[in-house]
């Protein structure tokens, strides 16, 4: 059995020095893949409405595809830690609505705590569900869910009295409960400063290199969009050109009749489990 990942555990890296990982995963099986090589931390973003469904930005996001999506990446997770994004106006309206939302990530979708957008104004919230047992992970900075109000995807803090603001509200946050803090989109130096500032766990995406850990959207690091690449984003690997390539090699072969050849297709005297059938296994069942 694997050690399971807790928010204990996060803490005890950040005072051991020690990075945290995080990727996103809004299936089971990028859960699955992700869990096994080592992250610490699984969060199903509200940017399932930009990666996955197809939306121009996170506003749309609803509930219950916020559930959806998170059931399915905890059935896919053995270890780590799996937060799910509470997505536009299920947490604004007030703290009922966030204490009934959250609690239907929790109960429903099995996750193990909550992510929201804000500061100041969210601290209610915040407060709230960590009296009720929900573990809190709060995020500053670029917050998408306001993206119409911050006038676009821009990075914050720039100026002093944004920073200020920044510093002012990581504190608030931590006080108010939360187990750690998004940074997103703002300057290196200030990511720095609040990380220092802060005795929870700082989780950097465009943030730079001195949060205590960092996270990105697994299809932004596995290169799926050929037309995405933030200045934040690292790509490990083009799948956007692997896959099409292999797609492209598939028609080839079904045009040109090479697929499927004898190994396989099935014959009159072909008697095959389910394991087999699925498996690539050849071995004959007489029982199945």
């Amino acid at each position: 059995m694997k050690n399971k990942i807790t928010i204990k555990t996060l803490i005890e890296m950040k005072e051991r020095g020690e990075k945290i990982t995080a990727l996103t995963a809004y299936d089971v099986q990028t859960a699955r893949l992700v869990d096994e090589a080592g992250v610490e931390l699984i969060l199903v973003g509200d940017s399932l409405g930009m990666v996955v469904l197809g939306y121009e930005n996170t506003l749309p996001v609803t509930m219950e595809e916020m559930v959806h999506h998170t059931k399915a990446v905890v059935r896919g997770t053995e270890r780590a830690l799996v937060i799910a994004d509470m997505p536009f106006m299920s947490y604004q309206t007030g703290v009922k609505d966030a204490l009934v939302n959250a609690g239907r990530l929790m109960k429903e979708a099995g996750a193990h705590g909550v992510k929201l957008e804000g500061g100041r104004e969210v601290l209610p919230q915040v407060e709230t569900l960590v009296k009720a047992g929900i573990p809190v992970l709060g995020h500053l900075g670029l917050t998408p869910q306001s993206v119409h109000q911050l006038g676009g995807f821009k990075v914050q803090g720039k100026d002093q009295l944004q920073a200020e603001r920044l510093k002012r509200e990581a504190k608030e946050l931590e006080d108010a409960g939360a187990f750690a803090i998004v940074l997103e989109c703002i300057p290196a130096i200030l990511a720095r400063e609040i990380s220092e500032s802060l005795t929870i766990p700082t989780i950097g995406i465009g943030a730079g290199p001195y949060c205590d850990g960092q996270i990105l959207v697994t299809q932004d690091l596995l290169g799926m969009d050929a037309n995405f690449k933030p200045r934040f984003v690292r790509r490990y690997v083009n799948l956007h050109q692997i896959i099409t390539q292999a797609v492209k090699e598939y028609i080839t072969d079904v045009k040109m009749q090479n697929f499927p050849d004898e190994k396989e297709s099935f014959s009159l005297s072909d008697s095959v489990n389910k394991t087999q059938l699925y498996s690539g296994g050849d071995s004959k069942d007489e029982n199945s």
